[in-house]
């Protein structure tokens, strides 16, 4: 199955794990010029496998629904008589330039500010339009990450392999396990109830991966600043956990983040390669407040080479890495085409779980406590191995049997989910509590 030699040997596991899995309507797939469905059963079957052998003990089946897993790579929520708010800001999406195209992500207040500060004070796309088609693409996009805003310029596949960090990005670990010290063995069994997650992630990646991690049982306490939001996406990525808000700059913020970081069994977090050591939590920091402490973490561009600071999302690491200008060239569109989910976010969340499940087992058997690193980066990297000479058809359209029956009661709304792709021997999935907004929980442990 295409992926799993590569995950499941990032993963340094038994390959025997792999030869369990079992792909249920595996003839469907989402229209793509790369193998996309592929990838988000390979990544969920690759967490669910981990998830399995730490909480059995053994080697149990795994069945996963290709389809579905399709569908979970998306939005899952389904709104009932209310309707989520929009994914992308004013000005935000692809801009020609004099040379090329340019993505701008402008979602957050700061990463617009950086923008406009570069370009001039527009309200919208269309305004805008015409000054950045003034620009060069490499300019503009240097411009803009000098001003700590979020911007990729659009590149081929070719190109991008030798970039100076395409090739490094390719040279990186799909997983990077990092050995840090002995502990006391911590056992498990059965689920992950009692386990305290800290989960300091954002859109989409690392709150997926939490998400899993909450349906399998575990306390996962979602922290975010005072001042961040991000309400497109809340109801997809909130399910299962409770949210609480800390300021990490402030004395109080700090001293109850600290409490909480030395009873955590679990840290994910999303920050910049030098963002959370800039608030004085690097590594040797963060096992100085907890020993135990299980510490895995992403980014957007990879964890060596000049980019590893570089503030990134999916959609503009689909352009940097050439997936978008494939999809283009394929398709003899006019603009570039991305993937038709945001599939690097999701992998990579899947892969996050994956590596957090490894390392409990670890920790569990043999003492030992790791830490991991991922990006989305290096998944895109991975995905692009993959390329088609022809487009998927896409899946068959949705349907009320898509989703489970039970009504999800979010403080939006009434909800439906879509159907969980994954069953495992024994071990159900079940989310403790449904979506909800951002810093609605007292920042402390159940």
């Amino acid at each position: 199955m295409l992926f799993f030699d590569e995950i499941f040997g990032a993963l340094e596991c038994n390959r025997n794990l792999a030869t369990k899995v079992k792909v249920v309507n595996a003839s469907e797939n989402l229209p793509s010029w790369f193998e996309t469905s592929d990838l988000a059963v390979a990544t969920m079957a690759a967490a669910g496998a981990m998830a399995g052998q730490l909480l059995s003990g053994s080697e149990p089946d795994v069945v996963i629904d290709k389809r579905l897993a399709s569908l979970w790579f998306d939005m899952t929520i389904r709104p009932i008589d209310w309707q989520l708010p929009p994914i992308w800001d004013t000005i935000a999406g692809d801009y020609q330039t004099a040379d090329g195209w340019i993505r701008l992500h402008t979602n957050a207040p700061h990463h617009r500010k950086a923008a406009l500060s570069v370009l001039g004070d527009y309200a919208d796309r269309e305004s805008l339009r015409p000054v950045v088609a003034q620009w060069k693409k490499d300019a503009l996009e240097q411009a803009i990450v000098s001003a700590n805003g979020c911007a990729a310029a659009m590149r081929g596949l070719e190109v991008w392999s030798k970039h100076s960090h395409g090739q490094t990005l390719a040279a990186e670990p799909l997983i990077d396990f990092i050995k840090r010290g002995e502990g006391v063995k911590t056992p498990i069994a059965k689920s992950l109830k009692g386990l305290k997650v800290l989960d300091l992630t954002r859109v989409l990646a690392g709150p997926i991966a939490t998400r899993f991690l909450a349906g399998l049982g575990a306390d996962v306490l979602r922290i975010d600043s005072l001042d961040w939001e991000e309400d497109s996406v809340a109801p997809e990525v909130t399910l299962g956990k409770r949210c609480a808000g800390l300021d990490l700059r402030a004395v109080d913020g700090r001293k109850t983040f600290e409490g909480l970081l030395k009873e955590a069994d679990v840290l994910v977090h999303g920050y910049r390669a030098d963002a959370l050591a800039g608030l004085g939590y690097d590594g040797e920091a963060l096992r100085k407040h907890n020993p135990k402490l299980i510490d895995v973490c992403l980014n957007a561009y990879g964890w060596t080479g000049s980019w590893e600071t570089r503030r990134g999302f999916d959609s503009l690491v689909q352009m940097s890495s050439g997936i978008a200008s494939y999809g283009m060239d394929m398709s003899g569109a006019d603009k570039p085409t991305p993937l038709p989910v945001q599939a690097l976010d999701h992998g990579t969340g899947y892969l996050i779980a994956a590596a957090v499940l490894k390392c409990l087992r670890e920790r569990a058997e043999i003492g030992t406590v790791m830490s991991a690193r991922l990006s989305l980066a290096r998944v895109a990297h991975l995905l692009a191995t993959s390329k088609r000479d022809t487009l998927h058809v896409g899946i068959a359209p949705e349907t009320s049997a898509d989703c489970d029956p039970a009504l999800e009661r979010t403080v939006w709304g009434d909800a439906k989910r879509i159907c969980f792709p994954l069953q495992i021997d024994g071990i159900p999935f079940e989310w403790a509590y449904p979506a909800g907004q951002l810093r609605t929980s007292k920042p402390e442990w159940l």
